[in-house]
């Protein structure tokens, strides 16, 4: 018995459609895992760690980072804490601000803003419940005005953001979130 032409390419075709389905599936499924460009690599593109370095204005097509409001100024800092824990300090003068903190994954650990800090200056210190428990035993003076987050994650980015409401307010808040501290404590 032999088959038909017909059915023989008809099955054929078949046969490469489910396959070229398969392989499309695995691709799309194995891209987060293969995918090296992170928001936590960019960060070192524009600048040093340990330290607010400036993001360039959003324009469109031309965006930093993924998701920036066109409205703010944006400074990024990446940390680790294997170094201590990292204290952020920053005076903004603008009507709102908040700062992001986020793993290498992009995931957000830890958000404020001014309004929910109750305070127009961030004094924030970032630390692992076993740095928390050495500074437990020897604490800075003024430990009780810091907003103490702890956490599991060893590195990561922080996002400090500002509002600008008004063109004239930009270079000034710029040169504050310029002069924003994200450094190891000590």
């Amino acid at each position: 018995m032999t088959l038909s032409p017909r059915f023989t390419l008809t099955a054929g075709a078949l046969a490469v459609l489910c396959l070229a389905a398969v392989i499309h599936i695995l691709v799309v499924l194995t891209i987060p895992r293969n995918v090296q460009h992170s928001a936590y690599d960019d960060a070192l593109t524009y600048g040093p760690d340990r330290q607010f370095n400036l993001l360039p204005d959003v324009r469109p097509g031309a965006e930093a980072l993924p998701g920036l409001d066109p409205a703010m100024k944006h400074a990024i800092c990446r940390f680790q804490l294997s170094a201590g824990p990292v204290f952020f300090d920053a005076g903004i003068p603008a009507s709102f601000w908040s700062i992001g903190v986020f793993n290498q994954a992009g995931e957000t650990v830890y958000s404020l803003n001014n309004r929910t800090a109750g305070a127009d200056r961030l004094s924030m210190l970032l630390i692992t419940s076993e740095q928390l428990s050495i500074l437990r035993q020897n604490p800075p003076a003024n430990l009780e005005d810091l907003i103490v987050i702890e956490t599991e994650t060893i590195s990561g980015i922080a996002l400090l953001r500002a509002y600008v409401s008004h063109p004239t307010q930009a270079e000034t808040i710029e040169n504050a979130m310029s002069i924003a501290s994200c450094d190891v404590l000590g």
